[in-house]
């Protein structure tokens, strides 16, 4: 199925085990658009940090959310619609992101950058770590996950869609369809999506 709208891009935010990567990428291939993964743009020296167990300052992540706003914005300006998977810990950091939508107005919260938390508990987020540290699959250790946990927070005004990160990875996926297409149409007043 194609997602007919033009120029939109959904944010699979959450902290390190959620799914992001995953259902992101899942995502994309179901709506036929590109999936960005954020972690593909930290710079060695933040990817270091954390694999040193080291949690990102804000020195460290702004510069990174800048560059994925650029990239997103090129999307954007483009016509293009794209799913980007990236933490998306806090609302200034959100903001960011939204900025990417030209004619976005900060604190509005309506932007055609939109947000779905993957949401679930500390510990199936831990056993998804250790497992994926095992397998030696990603550079964000375990003992960062209480950091992130900490630094998550949601304003409900925002809009934040969330799905339980438990469900299997197509229902997860289905319900995020739901949601964009339920938005899209309430957004154009189209219901032939």
């Amino acid at each position: 199925m194609a997602f007919d709208h033009k120029g939109r891009v959904v944010v699979i935010m959450g902290v390190s085990g959620a799914g992001k990567s995953t259902i992101g990428d899942m995502l994309a291939k179901v709506l036929n658009c590109s999936f960005l993964d954020a972690d593909d743009f930290h710079p060695l020296s933040n990817k270091e940090k954390m694999s040193q167990g080291i949690p990102l300052s804000d020195e460290d992540r702004i510069p990174w959310l800048e560059t994925l706003r650029g990239v997103l914005k090129d999307k954007l300006d483009n016509g293009k619609t794209v799913i980007l998977g990236c933490s998306s810990l806090q609302k200034h950091y959100r903001e960011i992101l939204r900025s990417a939508d030209a004619d976005y107005m900060h604190g509005s919260y309506a932007s055609t950058v939109q947000f779905v938390l993957l949401d679930a508990k500390a510990d199936v987020l831990a056993a998804r770590l250790e497992k994926r540290a095992a397998e030696g699959k990603h550079f964000m250790p375990a003992t960062l996950l209480q950091s992130q946990l900490e630094s998550l927070h949601i304003d409900e005004g925002e809009g934040i869609f969330k799905v339980d990160a438990t469900l299997s990875p197509l229902i997860i996926v289905s319900k995020i369809q739901t949601f964009l297409f339920s938005d899209f149409e309430q957004a154009t007043g189209n219901r032939d999506c």
